[in-house]
């Protein structure tokens, strides 16, 4: 028995487009822009184009494409000279532009929901273990991000400043997991079961 495969989310996938149009014209600086916009700029396309193989819930879906904005975003400006940072850093007195938090809370908030939606496909794991293997993962590929962060600094030296966006914080890569780690659980506090209904569905759908 064959299915017609799940629409793909176009709203979000042509809002993502119109944003990575903008960001990549006359960003603030072009190897910076590449190294952070990297990750949208090849991941949602491809996973545009594997969508007949493997559709994503509609909610997985919006979480790329939000997380495929906040990284253009700061990949125009840079994270430490993000408009938004600032006018946070003025309306709550912050001591230092603080986009750059905002891309990690981000960092677990986001791929939370793509983890546990592959664990579960992948597994049939649900419950606590798929929350703390999500959570895990996240916690994961943000310790890897600040590695690819160390790479960066050792190989362009000063030409690195704009993407490790540290702004002089000594704590600067604690602060970028602690709040991958954050996003991660919170994501999954909000939206576990709204996601479970989604996947249910998904799953329920034959595939032949």
């Amino acid at each position: 028995m064959h299915t017609e495969p799940l629409p793909r989310p176009r709203t979000a996938f042509a809002v993502v487009a119109v944003v990575a149009a903008w960001s990549a014209w006359q960003p603030y600086d072009t190897t910076t822009w590449w190294m952070e916009a990297i990750p949208a700029v090849v991941g949602l396309p491809l996973a545009s184009l594997c969508w007949g193989r493997y559709p994503w819930t509609r909610l997985a879906a919006w979480a790329m494409a939000l997380h495929a904005i906040i990284l253009l975003v700061g990949a125009h400006y840079t994270y430490a000279l993000t408009p938004l940072g600032f006018w946070l850093q003025d309306a709550f007195d912050f001591s230092r532009n603080h986009y750059d938090r905002i891309g990690h809370l981000a960092q677990g908030f986001f791929p939370a929901i793509l983890a546990r939606e592959v664990i579960q496909r992948g597994t049939g794991l649900a419950g606590r273990w798929l929350a703390f293997l999500a959570t895990c993962f996240c916690l994961a590929f943000s310790a890897f991000y600040e590695l690819i962060e160390w790479w960066a600094a050792l190989a362009l030296g000063a030409g690195a400043d704009a993407f490790l966006a540290t702004q002089g914080d000594p704590w600067d890569t604690q602060w970028d997991m602690f709040l991958a780690l954050c996003g991660a659980i919170l994501a999954q506090l909000l939206l576990a079961r709204r996601h479970q209904q989604q996947l249910a569905s998904l799953l329920r759908r034959p595939s032949c």
